[in-house]
């Protein structure tokens, strides 16, 4: 049997991908979390598969179905919201996994910054104006953010900036980005992205904070901190230049990559 790590996407069902609703199509055990997958995704398990939401499962628990599993030569499907490489806890469980001798793969799915990116109908990187993408959150009563990952360090490198779990303090978020970015800087705030009851706040700095506490938005939400949000005076790419020799495509040049800007 095979543990299979599927990235469920941001919200919306038909955005898992083709190989993860194939996956899970064939697993007869799927550990799913409750809170934050949507329930028309289970409609592609078997008709018989056991079902286990693993919303009010500790780490322990859910180890003890994945071992039951193994026992009975059941391949699991361990649906997670959005793609299992970022804050999935994906880690913790594949540790367990590798000191049991269980088998198991990852099926990547699209991250929720992704989608947030689609519903503002903006490209996070910039020709000139940003190429770097933060992935971030911030310190609450969750695991303590390691030395130099703080906001205030982060924030001098001017790059955008997307923050998970973050929107119940877009208050302090925005509070440590001032100095770095300024009040103009265009921010956002996608909750529940891909949903039907998708919201998307648009503002600065100056102002997303208090649009975020007047929707009443505290969780399932990212927020995008950074001058690509509002870029429009920028060069093209090189990469559909008419001064690009296309002949030259197919070949390998050292050191240099056809898509830079």
């Amino acid at each position: 049997m095979t543990v299979y790590f599927i990235g469920a996407g941001p919200g919306a069902a038909d955005l898992i991908t083709v190989r993860g609703a194939r996956t899970l199509a064939r697993c007869t055990v799927c550990l799913y979390a409750g809170s934050l997958v949507p329930r028309e995704l289970l409609d592609e398990c078997p008709p018989d598969a056991r079902l286990v939401d693993t919303a009010r499962l500790d780490l322990d628990d859910i180890t003890a179905e994945f071992v039951r599993a193994h026992e009975a030569g059941h391949d699991v499907a361990r649906l997670h919201s959005g793609d299992p490489a970022v804050f999935s806890a994906v880690a913790e469980q594949m540790r367990r996994l590798d000191a049991l001798g269980i088998p198991y793969e990852i099926v990547p799915g699209v991250p929720a910054f992704a989608a947030a990116a689609a519903a503002l109908g903006r490209e996070l990187t910039v020709p000139t104006v940003g190429q770097t993408v933060i992935l971030t959150r911030v310190a609450q009563r969750a695991t303590p953010m390691p030395p130099g990952e703080d906001l205030a360090t982060l924030g001098r490198s001017g790059a955008l900036m997307v923050l998970h779990l973050a929107a119940r303090h877009a208050d302090r978020v925005v509070a440590e980005l001032l100095p770095h970015y300024g009040a103009d800087c265009p921010a956002a705030v996608v909750a529940m992205a891909s949903r039907p009851d998708e919201l998307v706040l648009r503002g600065t700095l100056a102002d997303i904070a208090q649009q975020v506490r007047a929707a009443g938005v505290v969780r399932t939400a990212v927020i995008v901190v950074g001058r690509t949000l509002a870029a429009e005076q920028f060069p093209d790419s090189f990469l559909y230049s008419a001064e690009r020799d296309r002949d030259s495509c197919g070949r390998t040049v050292p050191d240099q990559d056809p898509t830079s800007s």
